[in-house]
């Protein structure tokens, strides 16, 4: 709704009537603008962790694991491994034969070699052995294998 200033009476010499005039501001109307952008807001805050892709990997289940608390490097064999034989080097997927040089250039400046091994629950222990040889190949000292808990039922 347009501001309206306070009117004003003109009398004219007619018979006396008043004759009201008024006048308008010319602004943009502001709250329909932030009622837009907050639906806009709420839009991609609700799709924006649907974005997020990753690799499914089902891990195989301890029930004495602990909580990894540093930032370490994660090495992951999905199922598809047996196929294509490619591993994932953080989010990076990483043929299995130039792992060995990737983890040298990774742990150049890092004063402890540990890294960590997650492997879908489906892979063989023949195949986690292999990529563990790559690994021990680019002088990593320890190599830990990944864990969840089990689900209480």
């Amino acid at each position: 709704m347009p501001k309206v200033s306070p009117t004003e009476e003109v009398t004219t010499g007619r018979n006396n009537r008043v004759r009201r005039v008024s006048t308008s501001m010319a602004e943009i109307n502001v709250v329909p603008l932030v009622d837009v952008m907050l639906v806009l807001l709420i839009i991609f805050m609700v799709t924006a962790p649907m974005l997020q892709r990753g690799v499914d990997v089902n891990l195989p289940v301890a029930r004495r694991s602990q909580q990894i608390t540093d930032e370490r490097v994660f090495v992951t064999v999905p199922l598809a491994y047996r196929q294509n034989h490619v591993v994932r080097l953080g989010d990076e997927p990483v043929p299995i034969d130039v792992l060995a040089e990737r983890m040298r250039q990774l742990m150049d400046g890092h004063t402890d070699r540990d890294v960590f091994l997650r492997g879908d629950g489906g892979i063989q222990l023949q195949e986690l052995l292999e990529v563990m040889d790559r690994l021990k190949e680019a002088g990593v000292q320890k190599v830990g294998i990944v864990s969840r808990l089990p689900e209480e039922r």
